[in-house]
């Protein structure tokens, strides 16, 4: 069990925290490359965070979590991310659990829970399909119900570590004549070791392959894999992201990529360029601006407060930034930016060509940017449909 972290003040748990990272964090998983690794790689960091009872800091400490503030756990997320810590596959941990503790039956919280602290379930998550993504309402994977079980056919895109998973939680339609789209949803938990559950990798930018298609013929789930009320699984689903636009608009990785710009401006000589040094001035202050902004909404959550639909400009903001902090890192490089190898900057390789690769996908998933503006534009500003 661990202690009770909400006790003691936030900059003493910011050390605490911070210690035990510097401690028990393998160094050569810091800041890895490899922005999405698989379990087997991360594995005994996961499990030293288990050992210690930290690895679900939101969970309440009765189902094995930190059972932490908001307060709090902004910290946790601050400090991993400055701490460069790899993530974790962490849709058991951050999605699974909560939905679970929330919505799940006492069956299915004894049974699931212990097993994601553990390691022994990993989840992926399927809500994404072929013309269904940022219109998520009009996904089509059917599951019928017939005796005890539920037979689901379809097809799931975009589904994150879907290859290195045992179980998927997914979004499915149980009823086809509901007239509001967002009705006739159920989510179900399924095991992706069943017969008719097929599973092909799609490689990224990178060549590494972070996301997977899963077809789903015919497989057999049974009902007490049913998460919450029949056709009501839109409530579910929504409910599990929301604080996740905070989270995906934290400034910490163009922070990273800024401490990395630096590196490789000095031993280049572009800080001898005004254009540069006004440019680089720029970028500075805006990752300032960016920062601000994260605490203003994240002083809400410290207050109990809820999010509005205005923590869409974090995501965008920090998704862009990060965008045009790497943009400018190959500018620094000129020729060699072609070039997929790292970059000599004195004594030291900087993963220019790396970063600017990862950094196009923020701005897609956790709903696209375009998505996030119109958001923006109806639910703030009031502008018509």
């Amino acid at each position: 069990m661990a202690e009770d972290c909400n006790a003691l003040s936030d900059e003493a748990f910011r050390r605490l925290f911070r210690d035990w990272v510097q401690a028990n964090c393998p160094p050569h998983l810091r800041n890895m490359r490899k922005q999405r690794p698989l379990f087997g790689e991360v594995a005994d960091w996961y499990r030293a965070l288990a050992q210690k009872g930290w690895l679900a800091p939101t969970w309440p400490k009765e189902h094995g979590g930190m059972g932490l503030t908001p307060a709090k756990h902004i910290i946790y997320v601050e400090e991993w991310g400055r701490l460069g810590c790899p993530r974790i596959p962490d849709h058991g941990i951050g999605l699974v659990g909560p939905l679970l503790i929330q919505y799940g039956t006492p069956e299915q919280k004894a049974h699931y829970l212990p097993r994601i602290l553990s390691g022994e379930d990993v989840w992926c998550q399927g809500y994404s399909e072929p013309n269904a993504g940022s219109d998520l309402a009009s996904l089509r994977t059917a599951a019928v119900r017939e005796g005890d079980v539920f037979i689901v056919n379809g097809q799931k895109i975009w589904t994150t570590l879907a290859h290195g998973a045992n179980w998927m939680f997914v979004l499915v339609r149980t009823d086809r004549t509901a007239k509001v789209r967002q009705n006739g949803i159920s989510v179900l938990l399924l095991d992706l070791k069943s017969p008719g559950v097929r599973i092909r990798p799609i490689a990224n930018l990178r060549g590494e392959t972070d996301f997977c298609e899963v077809f789903l013929d015919d497989v057999r789930v049974p009902a007490e894999n049913l998460v919450g009320e029949l056709d009501r699984g839109w409530t579910v689903a929504k409910s599990v992201l929301g604080h996740e636009r905070i989270f995906l608009g934290a400034p910490t990785r163009p922070e990273y990529a800024l401490g990395r710009l630096e590196r490789l401006a000095e031993a280049r000589g572009a800080f001898a360029d005004r254009a540069f040094v006004s440019r680089y001035a720029r970028l500075r202050l805006d990752v300032y601006d960016l920062a601000s902004a994260f605490e203003r909404f994240a002083n809400v959550l410290r207050r109990g407060g809820e999010l509005g639909a205005d923590v869409s400009m974090l995501k965008i903001l920090a998704t862009e930034l990060y965008q045009r902090i790497t943009e400018e890192m190959l500018t620094i490089a000129g020729e060699e930016a072609r070039f997929a190898d790292d970059l000599e900057a004195g004594n030291e390789q900087i993963d220019a060509m790396n970063l600017f690769l990862d950094s196009r996908a923020p701005a897609i998933f956790g709903g696209a940017n375009e998505i996030q503006k119109n958001i923006l534009a109806k639910a703030v500003l009031g502008l018509p449909g």
